[in-house]
């Protein structure tokens, strides 16, 4: 073994006892690539914004007009975007295992005391349980609000394609999308942007600014990202979208410094 090789794996021994890992970043062409693929398109409507002005608030193409029911994971103390759903006529199933109720009643609320992940468990179910559950054999179009903390990812790999393409929209955000740079993680983020991809546009990105970004020469990747997918059904045309931030965005964090969408996710 050559002494910088011995060098190397002593650092990495070292680490690895205090917690951390040490590998390989992706490269920098894999990383922009996928990028490249999420830039959002102007899909031919206008966009509104669902919920509150801070923490809590979306921005949907302007095409809610049929859509009767929302399945919105990863509720916390948060309800806003739920709760104007309801006002416009739109009921909501809400799921999250950390709660034992949502932070508001409605009767437009349907609640679940379970986590959403691959798997059916004791504390987890997957998307089509949780749609069979309520909705089996139902065949109109859904709304899917998700904001689960790195479930996220193992959720849409798991998920039938044909329970995805139930789904009119889709508002997720993203965690810990600095790992891009790990290529283990990399092939795991890919493989779910590219599924979704199949049947939805971006249609926006909004970035959270509560944690920041990582930078790498001309990349910069914030951490957390809202990300709103159209699906492609309802899209007669396409057009790339050049202008930052939406005037309907809002910082999700008021204490925290704003976080422009980085210019390499959209030109």
């Amino acid at each position: 073994m050559r002494p910088i090789n011995r060098f190397l794996e002593a650092v990495e021994n070292i680490a690895f006892s205090m917690g951390y890992n040490l590998t390989k970043q992706t490269p920098s062409s894999d990383v922009l690539c996928l990028i490249r693929k999420l830039r959002p398109l102007d899909c031919g409507k206008d966009l509104i914004r669902i919920g509150e002005r801070r923490d809590g608030g979306y921005l949907l193409p302007n095409d809610l007009e049929g859509i009767h029911y929302c399945f919105s994971p990863g509720v916390s103390t948060v309800a806003d975007f739920e709760s104007h759903l309801a006002n416009l006529n739109i009921r909501s199933f809400l799921a999250d295992y950390s709660i034992d109720s949502p932070p508001v009643e409605k009767p437009e609320f349907t609640f679940d005391k379970k986590f959403l992940g691959a798997n059916d468990t004791d504390i987890f179910f997957t998307l089509k349980s949780w749609r069979d559950k309520y909705l089996k054999g139902y065949t109109g179009d859904l709304l899917l609000q998700m904001d689960i903390e790195g479930f996220e990812y193992e959720v849409f790999i798991s998920t039938p394609a044909d329970i995805l393409n139930q789904f009119r929209i889709m508002v997720i955000e993203f965690h810990s999308l600095d790992k891009l740079f790990d290529p283990f993680v990399y092939t795991l983020y890919r493989t779910c942007f590219e599924k979704i991809l199949k049947q939805f546009h971006v249609a926006h990105i909004h970035p959270n600014n509560c944690c920041g970004s990582v930078k790498k020469g001309n990349i910069e990747v914030p951490r957390l990202l809202e990300i709103t997918f159209y699906n492609k059904s309802r899209v007669a045309r396409t057009t790339n979208k050049l202008e930052f931030p939406h005037p309907l965005d809002r910082d999700n964090n008021p204490d925290s410094e704003p976080l422009p969408l980085p210019r390499c996710w959209y030109t």
